[in-house]
């Protein structure tokens, strides 16, 4: 199993970072398109592995009463962290702070947004195969949207495109390490794994309706509108698809 669980935080952290490096290639209009419609097909996706792989996966370990409480607890956490660092998941380069002290903001946290996935992939293999495998894709696919949002903020902020990159690697690799180490902790202490199931999908409930759902609502055109439903529904059609394959 550990062998997975490597594959799947390499690929589900530096991957995510390496496939939003490509896509920086690409010329900029066409890469908002493709980072918006990755962000609408993300908030999908989290929506789905809470909801139908990571919360019924902790309710048959666990008392209702108490995953509905570290739910809860993690919906605090995450909300409370954003406003210590200051960090809030924008899709767009220009944000509302200024962009050279927004920088390190940005970079402290994705590191603790990185680390708390990686943990999410490792308790998610600990459960099982399967439930390992939906979380890693949802994760994916809402960390390149991020990336690419925060690749767009360092570049704005001075550095060089090499030199974001690089940035953005060093914050994604405490995904890799939080993972490998919530592997050989969670392994030999089971009881926890219910607990870490609540509070991971606490963070991907927090991530998709206080950070992008209210950016899509930003936009309120019918076609956009639209492709929106189509994407979110399509992410969660997925989860479901893979979760029942």
């Amino acid at each position: 199993m550990l062998i997975y669980v490597v594959l799947a935080l390499i690929v589900g952290s530096i991957g995510s970072v390496a496939m939003a490096g490509i896509l920086l290639l690409a010329k900029k209009d066409i890469l908002e398109k493709i980072s918006t419609k990755l962000m609408y097909l993300a908030g999908g996706t989290l929506l789905g592995a809470a909801f139908l792989g990571m919360l019924p996966k902790a309710l048959k370990m666990m008392d209702v009463q108490n995953v509905l409480i570290f739910v809860l607890i993690g919906i605090l956490f995450f909300f409370i962290l954003e406003k210590i660092i200051l960090w809030r998941t924008c899709h767009k380069e220009d944000c509302e702070r200024h962009v050279k002290a927004v920088a390190p903001m940005i970079l402290i946290g994705d590191s603790f947004h990185n680390a708390i996935d990686g943990i999410v992939i490792a308790a998610s293999f600990l459960t099982s195969y399967e439930l390992g495998f939906f979380v890693t894709f949802s994760v994916i696919f809402h960390e390149i949207p991020q990336e690419l949002a925060d690749f767009g903020v360092l570049l704005k902020s001075g550095m060089t495109k090499r030199k974001a990159l690089f940035y953005n690697m060093l914050s994604s690799s405490a995904a890799f390490f939080s993972g490998i180490l919530a592997y050989f902790f969670l392994e030999h202490m089971q009881f926890l794994i219910p607990y870490a199931l609540a509070f991971s999908a606490s963070s991907f409930i927090y991530i998709a309706l206080a950070d992008l759902i209210p950016e899509m609502h930003k936009k309120t055109s019918i076609k956009e509108s639209l492709s929106q439903i189509i994407l979110v529904v399509l992410g969660i059609f997925t989860i479901y698809f893979i979760k029942n394959m």
